[in-house]
Formats: C-alpha cells, structure tokens, sequence
C-alpha cells in the first residue's frame, strides 16, 4: 500500500478509528487495486478521477455508518463499471457480498433519466427496484452526494440534470430513509443551482432574522420551560428551521412572501413517557403552551386522536407570542423516532406473491435492518427477498421515456402503452440488440424499439397474448369494428346478387328468409358467412327462387344453431294465413314470445280466446306440443310484406359512455323507425343494460334494427329477445 498511502492518508487514518485490523487491510487492497485501474483518468476539473471512489467511500463509512463490504464497493464501483477489473477477482479477493452491492449499484448507474416531472415516480420505483441489497441505494446516495459536493466541476448542461435528478429523486429517497441530513444538503445544493437569485435572496433573509429569531424562541421558552418542570414533565426540545428549498416551495405554493411564512422556524417539545400516557401528555403539553400564547385555531392540527393514513403522529398548534407566529410541534420520543425515520411516504412497493407492501415499510425496514446487523449479510437475502421482489416491470422507449406495466407485460403491451395504431401494427421488436417476436416478455430496464408494419392488424388470437386492460381492450374494439365493416360487405353484396339475378324480393325480406333457413340470429351473422364464404351464393339463389314460386326450400342447413323447426314436426294439414279473414276465427299474438311479420310461427287453439300464435322458438312451444300436440295448427304471415306494425323488444348492452342514448336513438332513427321506449340501468363494470322497444312492420327490419345498434362504438351487445 506504499503507492496510495501518502496520497488518501486521510480516507486510511478514517478507516483506521471504524474497522479491525482485518478489515483495513481489505480496504486498504480495494483502494490499491483501484488506484490502479483508474490510473491516468480524470474528473473534469483535472483531478484524479479515483478520488471520487475514495470520498463515496468516506461517506459511506463516516456518514451513513455502513461496513467494511460497503466500503469496498465504494471503492471498486467505478472500476468495475467501466470493465476495468474482472468481479471474479472481486469475488476471489474479497467475497460474493461487494459483488453483489457493485451490480446493484450498476443497474442503477445504467438508468438514462429525463427530466420530466410526470415520470418521476416510476424512476424511483425503477431505482428501488434494483436494490435487492440494501446498502445499494445507500451506496447510490453516497455516490450521487458526492457528485453534488463537486458539482462545479461539471459542464452547465450536466450540472441541470444532477440537480434536478438529485432533487426529485435522490433527495426524496433519502428522506424515506430517515436520513435528513443528506436529503437537505442534495435540495440545498440543487437549488442554489437550479434557482440561484431565489436562493440568494431567501438565504439573506434567514440570516438578517436569525438574531432576533433565536432570542425570539428564548423569551418565547422561559414560561413554558417553567411550568414543564413543575408538573414533572421529561421533556427535550428541538428548534429546526426551515429550509430554504421548503420555504421556497411553499411561497411558490401559495403565492406568498418570505414574511408571510408562518413556519420558517418551529420548536419541538418530545415528551418521554410510557406510551399509554402519551396522548394525555401531549395534550397536557398543548394545553400549558395555549395558557400562555393564543393559538391560531386555523392552523391547529390534531393527528394523535386520529394519525396521518402513514402513521404519522403529533400536534401542532401555531400561537400568537410577543406580535410573531410560533408554531409547537408536541410529540413524544416514539412518536418522533416514527416521524425522523421517514415513513410519511406517499408510493407504494409490491410485494410478493402480488400482496401489496408500502415503500415507507420496505424501506424502514431496509434502516432496521442496517442497524441491527451492521455489514452482516447473514440473513440479508432472505428477510429482503419479500420486499424487492415486484409485480411490476419499468421499460424505456429508445429516446429514455419510461413505462411502468405489470409483471409478465409483452412487447404487444408496451406497443399498445405507447399509442393504439403503433400496437395495431406491432410485429415485433429490438430489446437491446436482440429482435423479439410480440409475445416477448419486457424485464426491469429493457429499452425497447417497436418495429411495425402497414400490413399487420391485430388478430383475435392477440388476446391471449396481452395482460393490460389497455391493450386488450383496443384488440376487441378493432376487432368489433372489423366485424361491422365485414357486415356490411356482406349486406352489399347481397344486394348485388338479388339485383344481378332479378329477383322480385326486397332486401330485408330476403335476409329474413335466409336467416330462418339456416337457422341464424341476425343478419350480421348472415353477412358474415357471405364474406367468408361459409356459404354458396349459388344456394342461396335457390333458396330465394324457391320461395318466391311457392316450392318448399332444401333441408340441408349449413352449420345449423337451433333445433329444426317445429313446424315439420306438425301432423296437421290445416294452416292458419295470418292476414286472411277467416269467418269465425279469432286470433291474436302471445305475451311471451311478441311474434312479428316475418318470424316462423305457430298456432294454438285456446278454450274461449280463439287462436293464439306464438313463434317456433317461443319458450312454451314445448310445452305446448308435448302436451295438447291436438291444439296445435300450423301458421304463417300472408304475403311477402306486412300492412301492420309489431312492437320488437331489442336487448342492449352497452360502455356507459357520454351521448350513447344519443347514438342508439338515432341510429334507430334513421331507419324511419319509432322508438315505443327505452329503458337502460348501470349494470356492473361500468356498463349500462336494458330493453329498447321499437315499433317495426317485420322481423327482418328487426333485424336491421339490431345491426345498426352493433356498430355504434361501445355497444357490447344487441339482440332481439321475447317480451
């Protein structure tokens, strides 16, 4: 150690009054073959760029009070993270612990911030994330404090991203780790940069009170001390006086001046007692300090009755004393050791098995840890693997925006994240170096290129792919979409065929026709099989031509869905024209099923109501056969277009968005049909459900009805339905 002695005495003679013999000599070999690794490097003002290893270290060890693997760390970081000495070496000489701090602290030296506001959440959740191993963001905090103490050196573009990334960041992680000193020196320091007249001035102004500020507190103290020690009270007292980054804010906040900030300076009373007598205590406490100054009733904050939701406790009061505003801060000693450790944390930390821990939790517990078993890794892994283990991932775009998506997210997720068309024509992409299909699972700091194509669309089978709502619900809308404009290809060519052929049948009669032959719901079912071809035009025309000269259609059904109608399985000869006067012979449609023109429907003979027609499909035709099979007579509409009007009952089920009544009234609407009612409730979700009654002349323009409900955008569902 002759080479390094001389130069880092002071970093040796440090080590020499915190560690054994033993481990001197440890870090004493980490400085040397560090010393030689960076050897002829730099830092920007000319000095040797080792020295920044060497104070890390200091801090690390003086500061923040870790140990001897820690210190190594420090020490070989920079060395290692250039590629300048082997971690096998590392490991050989000194063990698997600084191995494991030096790769931590790596992921995190690797992450490329931005100085955007929206996304600084993600980054420390990001950061958090890689420190399995405690000590690796303390080692980063000591880095980055180390960086700040020096950071004129720097050039101007790089000191802005420091300061703002130790503002935002690092002080903030700092804070949750109790360590308040570290957190005031980072925004101290990025401040005076950031905004130097601000600071300039709010500096001043702190020090040209700060006399008559302490002989304030002083005369303000003399009664209440007094009377503490008369009724016995243990106490201790601190006075803090606000930052200046704080007092900024808050006049930034609130759009006041210096002198109309109430808490530039507060005093503390910490009671020492049992901790069943705090609260009675601090209100004790409360009460001896109202005695003497009167309190400002809108600045009174009572969060021992009832805690802040992060634990934190204390009362405060600010009191009118000698033409000044004081503010109290009355807690007892366990109250303050809560809220000096930093829990009021406002971001969360999963945790395993998709249980959900608080960031303020892990991280109290990381403090707990350190102190209870200094530089020991005995145990380390284990009590830390149910805080660090995450259910969400942080992927970057190549131009460094972050994105947070949960754990098990594919390339198609992130795509779609990004925006819906560059998903839509995802094929693909570059994670790293390597090209990845869309099925690729992102990991913690993946950099991710999206490659697309014009010619991709998304595909059903994409569904089983993604595990964000986002994605997956983009995937069902275009498919939704497809489905309609496939529909109406179908509907259009239809309407060629029956105009190329000749044939004397309206449209919609003619799908209604087709739809009870092959046995389908809709007529979108009906267009769809057209443009798949799942039907031959050559059938269909047959069909129709059947129809129209009176033949019986064929029987054969492509693919049918329902049971054969139950009018083949009538015996009778007789047959009931609905729309011929038969002399004699009432008729009138059943409640349950609301038959219509068009649908194929039956008769039954009732005791002293004449007929009654219900359709095939009718919930009671069962029933009705099984039982009175002698009741029963066959029936049909007279004519191919109806005189009348039949009220249809259309089930909706629809995203509870803004104007969808608009939409499906005038999609109604333009049909030239009325709408009888309408009746739709919130449903679970946030969907809404209910019936539509429109009046129609037929079961086919029933059936145009429903198609012009399905492709209103949010519509879910659409069907016709019995009374």
């Amino acid at each position: 150690m002759t080479n390094t002695e001389p130069h880092y005495s002071d970093f040796l003679a440090l080590c020499s009054k915190l560690f054994s013999d033993h481990s001197q000599g440890l870090i004493a070999q980490a400085l040397e073959m560090a010393v030689k690794a960076l050897e002829g490097m730099s830092r920007y003002d000319g000095t040797p760029l080792v020295g920044h290893s060497v104070a890390t270290a200091s801090i690390v060890a003086s500061e923040i009070g870790l140990g001897r693997n820690s210190v190594i760390a420090a020490l070989l970081h920079d060395a290692a993270r250039m590629e300048l000495i082997s971690l096998a070496d590392v490991n050989r000489l000194f063990g698997e612990a600084p191995v494991g701090i030096i790769l931590g602290m790596n992921d995190i030296s690797s992450i490329q911030t931005k100085t955007d506001q929206k996304q600084v959440d993600d980054f420390r959740d990001l950061i958090i994330s890689y420190s399995t191993d405690p000590r690796v963001i303390l080692l980063k905090l000591a880095d980055r404090l180390e960086v700040m103490r020096n950071i004129d050196i720097f050039p101007a573009e790089k000191q802005m991203l420091k300061c703002w990334e130790s503002m935002n960041l690092y002080a903030q992680i700092a804070h949750k780790l109790g360590l308040y000193n570290i957190k005031s020196e980072l925004e101290e320091i990025s401040f005076a940069h950031i905004e130097p007249e601000a600071h300039t001035q709010i500096k001043q102004k702190l020090e040209d009170s700060a006399q008559k500020r302490e002989a304030l507190i002083s005369d303000v103290l003399i009664p209440v001390e007094r009377k503490l020690r008369e009724n016995g009270i243990r106490y201790h007292l601190k006075s803090r006086t606000k930052s200046i980054y704080s007092i900024w804010r808050k006049m930034q906040k609130q759009g006041v001046k210096f002198e109309e900030i109430f808490d530039i300076f507060a005093i503390r009373i910490i009671i020492d007692c049992p901790r069943e007598q705090e609260k009675m205590l601090c209100w004790n406490v409360f009460s001896i300090v109202t005695d003497f100054y009167t309190p400002n009733p809108k600045r009174m904050r009572d969060w021992i009755s009832i805690p802040k939701s992060n634990g934190y406790e204390s009362l405060h009061t600010t009191v009118s004393a000698f033409g000044e505003w004081v503010e109290f801060q009355i807690r007892t000693e366990r109250m303050d050791v809560v809220a000096e450790r930093g829990i009021a944390a406002h971001w969360r930390y999963k945790g395993v098995g998709g249980g959900t821990i608080s960031h303020e939790e892990w991280l109290s517990r990381l403090r707990e840890i350190m102190e209870e078993s200094g530089d020991c890794k005995s145990g380390l892994s284990q009590k830390l693997d149910a805080y660090a283990t995450g259910s969400e991932v942080f992927v970057f775009t190549p131009k460094g925006d972050i994105r947070k998506l949960p754990e098990g997210a594919t390339v198609l997720d992130f795509a779609f994240d990004i925006h819906t068309s560059v998903g839509s024509s995802c094929v693909g992409a570059k994670v790293g170096d390597r090209n990845v299909p869309i099925k690729e699972r992102l990991h913690n700091g993946d950099i991710v290129t999206i490659l697309t194509s014009k010619n991709q669309r998304p595909k059903t089978d994409w569904l089983n792919i993604v595990v964000t709502s986002k994605a997956r619900s983009r995937i069902k809308a275009y498919l939704r979409e497809e489905e309609s404009k496939l529909a109406k290809l179908g509907r259009e060519e239809l309407e060629r065929k029956l105009k190329n052929w000749k044939l004397a049948i309206a449209i919609d009669d003619a799908v209604s026709l087709l739809c009870r032959h092959y046995k389908l719901r809709t007529g979108m079912e009906l267009y769809g099989r057209i443009v798949d071809e799942k039907v031959d035009m050559a059938d269909i025309k047959e069909i129709i031509s059947r129809h129209l000269s009176g033949e019986e259609p064929p029987t054969t059904h492509p693919t049918p869905t329902k049971a054969p109608s139950p009018r083949k399985e009538e015996k009778s000869t007789e047959e009931l024209v609905l729309g011929d006067e038969v002399h004699g012979l009432e008729w009138h449609t059943a409640r349950c099923c609301n038959p219509i023109f068009g649908d194929d429907v039956f008769g039954f003979t009732t005791i002293n109501k004449g007929v009654t027609i219900h359709r095939s499909d009718c919930p009671n035709a069962r029933r009705l056969k099984e039982l009175y099979p002698y009741r029963i007579i066959a029936a049909r509409w007279k004519g191919e277009t109806s005189k009348g009007s039949f009220i249809a009952a259309i089930r909706i089920v629809a995203d509870d968005n803004s104007g969808i009544l608009n939409h499906i009234t005038e999609a109604v609407g333009s049909l030239g049909i009325n709408i009888r009612s309408m009746a739709l409730s919130p449903m679970r979700d946030g969907q809404i459900g209910g019936l539509v009654n429109v009046e129609v002349p037929s079961s086919s323009v029933a059936d145009m009805v429903t198609y012009n409900i399905l492709r209103i955008a949010g519509v879910k569902k659409a069907y016709r339905v019995h009374k």
